[in-house]
């Protein structure tokens, strides 16, 4: 349903979001006031991956995974979305579908805009439309960094990699190191990464025994960052080299 008012968190939350950069808080309320609230379980979906692409959503509450999958029916985790971040941005580009499946990791809330709202937006702010283009090509590069990774490094590498951006997204510092602040499984590493649960397992379980991280059943918490980056940009004092899978 419509928002009725806009909470000042909401604004400062927009204030936050690259998309919104740049436009004064009068122009945030106005674009908060016409925006939907939408509210998802945990375990149920923003939407399916082929729907129609209808709604651009910025989260305000809780974790989204972003996901695909490959014609072998194998899940590719591409990203988790945090609050503050947006999601299903290719709704503001006319009618496409949404090429990932956006699952609710727990219970969630985000503000939402469809796709002509959107573009309305844009003719009305201008600068909407340059941020939006600034994200796309932010977007294809990562996708071009992702490949690369998967088809020229190493897992062990591909695995530090990954755990560094999310400690980027969501770290918290706790005592004894860095938690991940999200539901992240061994799994959930293993389809972010390209390889197997086996091999993912494989190598958490030496980084604990060597003390770089501690992991349980879906929480990592990472005791020497610099350890990862060590391993993540091969530098001298990495771990011996890892087959590629």
């Amino acid at each position: 349903m419509p928002i009725a008012d806009t909470p000042l968190r909401n604004i400062q939350l927009l204030q936050q979001v690259r998309l919104f950069q740049d436009l004064s808080s009068d122009d945030l309320a106005m674009i908060i006031r016409i925006a939907w609230h939408r509210q998802v379980e945990r375990g149920s979906f923003f939407f399916l991956e082929g729907e129609p692409a209808t709604h651009l959503y910025i989260l305000t509450q809780g974790q989204v995974k972003l996901a695909q999958l490959t014609p072998e029916g194998h899940q590719v985790i591409l990203r988790f979305a945090c609050p503050g971040e947006m999601f299903g941005g290719i709704a503001a580009l006319g009618a496409w579908e949404y090429p990932v499946s956006a699952e609710a990791m727990d219970d969630c809330q985000a503000l939402a805009w469809d796709g002509e709202t959107m573009a309305r937006l844009m003719e009305q702010y201008p600068r909407l439309a340059v941020n939006a283009l600034h994200l796309l090509a932010q977007r294809i590069q990562e996708l071009q960094d992702r490949l690369r990774e998967m088809t020229t490094e190493r897992v062990e590498r591909r695995i530090a990699r990954a755990l560094l951006r999310l400690i980027r997204q969501a770290g918290r510092k706790v005592e004894g190191g860095v938690l991940i602040d999200l539901p992240l499984s061994r799994q959930d590493l293993a389809e972010m990464t390209g390889t197997t649960l086996y091999t993912v397992s494989r190598i958490l379980s030496r980084w604990e025994h060597e003390g770089l991280i501690e992991s349980g059943r879906t929480r990592v918490l990472v005791r020497r960052p610099h350890g990862l980056v060590t391993i993540a940009e091969d530098l001298p004092g990495a771990s011996a080299s890892e087959e590629l899978l």
